[in-house]
């Protein structure tokens, strides 16, 4: 089955520079991401439980995006965690995009969900 598109909106409320730390760094992504992180030349080395999987930064920009190549995933896909202002409520807003199976979109909504949340802990941005 072909993998789609997906991309998910959260408003945090925190500065782009604190929430950019939390998304870019091993002890950020550790927090609320991942069990473990850890950094290698090229990337992070993910690890949930029992699973590892490395992931190689392909682009980022400070304080605005950073672009992961998931080894596991075919050369054209990606996860990106974006940052954004909104320009009427000035709110940052954090977008997600990853590629996923069609049948498995509602269930990585549902996680990437449950991921934000922790995340919103670690940097005191909930509503």
């Amino acid at each position: 089955m072909a993998k789609v598109k997906c991309t998910y909106d959260f408003v945090i409320k925190s500065s782009p520079a604190i929430l950019y730390n939390f998304l870019s760094t091993p002890s950020g992504l550790s927090q609320w991401f991942a069990d473990h992180v850890s950094e290698y030349d090229k990337g992070f080395i993910f690890s949930w439980e029992e699973y590892v999987e490395k992931g190689e930064v392909i682009d980022e920009e400070d304080c605005h995006f950073i672009r992961i190549h998931m080894e596991s995933n075919d050369d054209d896909e990606y996860l990106e965690f974006r940052i954004e202002k909104s320009e009427v409520t000035d709110d940052t807003i954090l977008i997600i995009t990853e590629f996923v199976e069609q049948d498995e979109v509602k269930e990585q909504q549902k996680l990437w969900a449950t991921q934000v949340d922790s995340l919103l802990t670690c940097v005191g941005g909930r509503n």
